[in-house]
C-alpha cells in the first residue's frame, strides 16, 4: 500500500507565497496498490469439488503435486481432504511428514472396524487439511473394493456431521489399469500432470482420451520439471509445445527445483517452506487457478543469441 501523506511541517527551503490562496489546498487522496493476490480467490463451482490428480506415467510428480496443492488449499482458507488411492505404493503420508499418525484406513472402514472420521488424519500445522489412505502397505484390499466403493466413500465426506469439505483430492496410482479406473470413478475434474518429454506426453494423451471417455471433460494440466537453460536450448520442449500437443488448458508450470527432493525427505512440503522455494510459489498460483477454475497461458523462452569471439572469424 502506497499511501500520500500531506507535509506537516514546511521544509527550510519553502517560501511562503505573499498573497493567501483562493483555494484551500485539497489533501492528496491515498493511493492502494493492489496485486491479484493480496484478496481471497473465489471458490467457484459446486462444492466439494473432486478433483482427481493423474498422469499415467510414474515418477511424473502426481503425489508431489497433491500435496503441496492440498496444503496450499489449506492456507487459503479452504478445506481439503487429499485420499492416496494407491494402493500398492502409498507415499502421500512420507510426504506429508504423517506417516506416524496413520493408524485406520479405508479398509477398516469398509469392515467396520472403526469410523470414518478415525481414519482421517488431521494435520497439525494446518486443521483444514485432511489425509485418508485406501489401506496400509503390504496389506490385501477386499475383492469388492473398486470404483463404487470409492464413491460410496467420497459420499460419505460429502455427509458427514462436521461438513462437506471443499475439496477432495484424490492422488492416482500410475498406468491405466484397475487403479486408474477406481481413482477417476468418483471424480469430476482431473489434473494432468506431466514433464516436457516424449514418453510422458504419449502417456498423458492416452490418459486424456480414458478421461473424457468416463465423462470427466473439465481436465487442466501442470507441467513439471520445466528447465528454461535445456529449452532456450532446444533440449527440451517448451511449454508451447506441449499445450499445443495436448490441447488442455494450462494450470501451472514447475520449474526444476532442488529443494523439492529435500523437502521429500523431510516430510515437510515446499509451500511452507519460508522463505518460499520456486517451486513452491509456482504450486501456490496453481492452487489460486484451481480454486477460480481459471488458467494461464504460456509463454515463449526466446532462444539467447549466441556469442562471436575473435576465433568466429576462422570458424570457432
Amino acid at each position: 500500500m502506497i499511501c500520500l501523506q500531506p507535509i506537516t511541517k514546511p521544509s527550510p527551503f519553502y517560501l511562503a507565497p505573499k498573497k493567501p490562496l483562493k483555494k484551500p489546498l485539497k489533501t492528496p487522496t491515498p493511493i492502494h496498490s493492489l496485486l491479484q493476490y493480496n484478496r481471497k480467490p473465489q471458490l467457484a463451482g459446486e462444492t466439494p469439488r473432486v478433483v482427481v490428480i493423474t498422469s499415467g506415467k510414474g515418477g511424473v510428480g502426481k503425489t508431489t503435486t497433491t500435496a503441496n496443492i492440498g496444503l496450499s488449499l489449506a492456507r487459503l482458507g479452504f478445506s481439503a481432504v487429499a485420499i492416496d488411492a494407491d494402493v500398492g505404493l502409498r507415499n502421500l503420508d512420507l510426504l506429508l511428514g504423517l506417516e506416524n499418525r496413520v493408524n485406520y484406513t479405508v479398509v477398516e472402514v469398509l469392515n467396520g472396524d472403526c469410523r470414518l472420521d478415525q481414519a482421517l488424519v488431521r494435520d497439525k500445522r494446518w486443521s483444514n487439511f485432511e489425509l485418508l489412505c485406501i489401506s496400509k502397505p503390504r496389506s490385501k484390499l477386499p475383492l469388492g473394493f473398486g470404483g463404487k466403493a470409492l464413491t460410496w466413500l467420497v459420499e460419505a465426506l460429502k455427509n458427514r456431521e462436521e461438513g462437506a469439505p471443499d475439496f477432495i483430492l484424490i492422488d492416482c496410482p500410475a498406468g491405466i489399469d484397475a487403479g486408474f479406473i477406481t481413482a477417476i470413478t468418483p471424480a469430476n475434474e482431473a489434473v494432468l500432470v506431466t514433464t516436457p518429454d516424449i514418453t510422458s506426453l504419449r502417456d498423458a494423451d492416452r490418459v486424456t482420451g480414458l478421461l473424457e471417455c468416463d465423462g470427466i471433460r473439465d481436465i487442466k494440466m501442470i507441467v513439471n520439471r520445466v528447465r528454461t537453460d535445456m529449452i532456450r536450448g532446444e533440449d527440451m520442449m517448451s511449454v508451447l509445445d506441449v499445450q499445443e500437443m495436448l490441447g488442455l488448458p494450462l494450470l501451472g508450470v514447475i520449474p526444476e527445483d532442488s529443494e523439492v527432493i529435500r523437502s521429500t525427505n523431510r516430510g515437510y512440503p515446499l509451500v511452507l517452506n519460508k522463505p518460499p522455494a520456486l517451486a513452491g510459489l509456482a504450486f501456490e498460483q496453481a492452487a489460486w487457478r484451481l480454486v477460480e477454475q481459471d488458467s494461464m497461458k504460456a509463454v515463449m523462452v526466446e532462444e539467447e543469441p549466441k556469442k562471436r569471439g575473435f576465433f568466429s572469424f576462422f570458424g570457432g
